[in-house]
């Protein structure tokens, strides 16, 4: 795993983690932008700007691929090296979420 990727990947931005999340499935923006709206009741919304901007910057790192088109909408999907990242974002979450409990992590 790239350095230079890790430090602009990891912490991720709430924004950034839901667009990875929704495209373990093969979405295009308008349907990631639903999909974390229904996972977030509401409480995360994903702007366009926001949306396109980090999604070309993904293709771009190689987080995720563009799979074919549905007329003018994109359709992308999760690489490998994009799990990666989501793997190590979804750990640190669950260290913080333990340490809050008191628990030690890996315990």
């Amino acid at each position: 795993m790239d350095n230079k990727l890790r430090r602009v990947y990891v912490p991720m931005t709430e924004s950034a983690f839901y667009i990875l999340f929704a495209l373990q499935e093969e979405r295009h923006g308008y349907d990631i932008t639903q999909e974390t709206k229904k996972l977030t009741g509401g409480q995360v919304v994903i702007s366009p700007g926001t949306m396109y901007g980090t999604l070309s910057k993904m293709e771009k790192d190689g987080l995720i691929v563009l799979v074919g088109e549905e007329g003018k909408r994109k359709l992308y999907r999760i690489t490998e090296l994009g799990r990666e990242f989501l793997n190590l974002e979804l750990a640190r979450i669950e260290r913080l979420y333990q340490n809050s409990k008191g628990e030690s992590y890996g315990n």
